[in-house]
């Protein structure tokens, strides 16, 4: 497949020599198998889109139609830019031909490798191909698989590569069994964690995800695991369970808070956090009152636990209530709630629960609340390929979000709690 010199399928004649990455003995014995359909389902960085593009531009080369879908355009650009990298003699000789704006390479032997969204599924109906890739098959729509891909492929016997993370146990998934149980002409199925790479980078990265990300997220994007859910986030919330619950500042305790505001179908949640302990020890939950009211409950709160830092939400009416709170003398410091903020405080959060490294209240009239909304908040993973965090629909991640910020405030001033304690201070006596 590298560099191989082969015959076109319409005219016999030789076609131009396309040098292409030599792949991998376990890639070239996927790709070498003769089964209709293959399913693959890799961890990050196993080589997916290498494997599937050293395909793809090796059958339109040869004169066969090829078809690469993604769940958006987006997710489809590493492929294209690749693809262009990969033909770039080729066209500078005038022998492949591109059109940016549809995202095709055509060959002189009148084969062509297309790439299309899976959010516009009336662009596919209608073709045919030799060979159709899904990238990122389980973020696709089983109807577009069944519906519009297959009847594509049915009128030449084309073959088809689902590619894919696991994203819980859906069509995806039965496809998977089912070609390892077949493991035949028809369909059949693979599985790599990300360390199949031997690239030390990609192993480095591997490794590094296990000690950074919670083991549900480690286990579906790098160990390629197909999970029941395929969403848990937050795991032994039961073990966790063992603070005092506290109503004010206990002597020789050090505490921060986080907030995340709400008003009417949100709730406001303050949480208070122990420094040293990393427990959360003290949360109020309300909702459907003036912001006046919920800063003065916020300030009756610092009067009476005395926090080092009040990590609170920034956006939408969070900025003027803070600039008011820092305004009266609190101690306030603005977080700012994007996808990749609420990313890393929850990650974080979800890593200290595995760890043993952070606990709840013990008795159930006090966790309930943040316990449920720990229990059934959840992971999805966006057609763009990034990782969204949020609670089910319907359902509310106000304690998340806010025991989220007093646990990363707690991390941040773990040092000035320790610093007291090398001064001889009466705290943690």
């Amino acid at each position: 497949m590298a560099g191989h010199r082969l015959r076109s399928r319409r005219s016999g004649r030789s076609v131009p020599t396309l040098t292409l990455p030599i792949l991998r003995r376990d890639q070239w014995e996927i790709a070498e198998h003769p089964a209709k359909v293959k399913v693959l389902a890799m961890g990050r960085r196993w080589g997916k889109t290498v494997m599937g593009g050293c395909v793809s531009l090796t059958l339109a080369n040869a004169g066969g139609r090829a078809a690469w879908v993604s769940p958006t355009y987006r997710n489809s650009r590493p492929l294209w830019r690749w693809a262009l990298e990969a033909t770039a003699n080729l066209r500078k000789r005038g022998l492949v031909r591109v059109n940016n704006a549809e995202m095709i390479l055509e060959f002189p032997s009148g084969g062509f490798v297309g790439i299309y969204s899976g959010e516009r599924e009336d662009a596919l109906r209608g073709e045919w191909f030799n060979l159709v890739v899904l990238d990122e098959a389980a973020r696709l729509s089983e109807t577009l698989w069944t519906a519009v891909i297959q009847p594509t492929l049915a009128d030449y016997g084309g073959d088809a590569l689902l590619i894919s993370t696991p994203a819980g146990k859906n069509w995806f998934w039965r496809e998977w069994l089912e070609g390892k149980k077949r493991m035949d002409n028809t369909i059949a199925a693979f599985h790599a964690p990300s360390s199949a790479n031997p690239n030390p980078r990609i192993r480095a990265a591997a490794a590094l995800a296990r000690e950074r990300v919670p083991e549900a997220v480690y286990r579906q994007e790098w160990l390629a695991e197909f999970l029941e859910s395929g969403g848990e986030v937050f795991r032994r919330l039961e073990e966790a369970c063992r603070a005092e619950w506290q109503e004010q500042r206990h002597q020789g305790r050090l505490y921060v808070m986080g907030v995340d505001w709400g008003k009417f179908q949100d709730y406001t949640v303050i949480a208070v956090v122990d420094v040293l302990a990393r427990d959360l020890v003290y949360y109020d939950r309300f909702n459907q009152i003036d912001y006046s009211l919920q800063m003065d409950r916020l300030r009756m709160l610092y009067q009476e636990f005395e926090p080092l830092v009040i990590l609170a939400e920034a956006n939408s009416m969070g900025e003027p209530l803070i600039e008011q709170l820092l305004a009266d003398g609190l101690p306030v410091e603005r977080w700012i709630n994007t996808n990749p903020s609420k990313k890393a405080v929850i990650e974080a959060l979800a890593l200290d629960f595995e760890r043993g490294e952070f606990g709840l209240p013990r008795e159930e009239r006090y966790n309930a609340a943040v316990k449920a909304e720990l229990s059934s908040f959840q992971v999805v993973k966006l057609p763009s390929g990034m990782l969204r965090y949020s609670a089910p629909e319907g359902m509310h991640d106000d304690c998340v979000i806010a025991t989220a910020l007093a646990a990363e405030a707690a991390r941040d001033n773990q040092g000035a709690g320790y610093a007291a304690l090398l001064r001889g201070s009466t705290f943690y006596e």
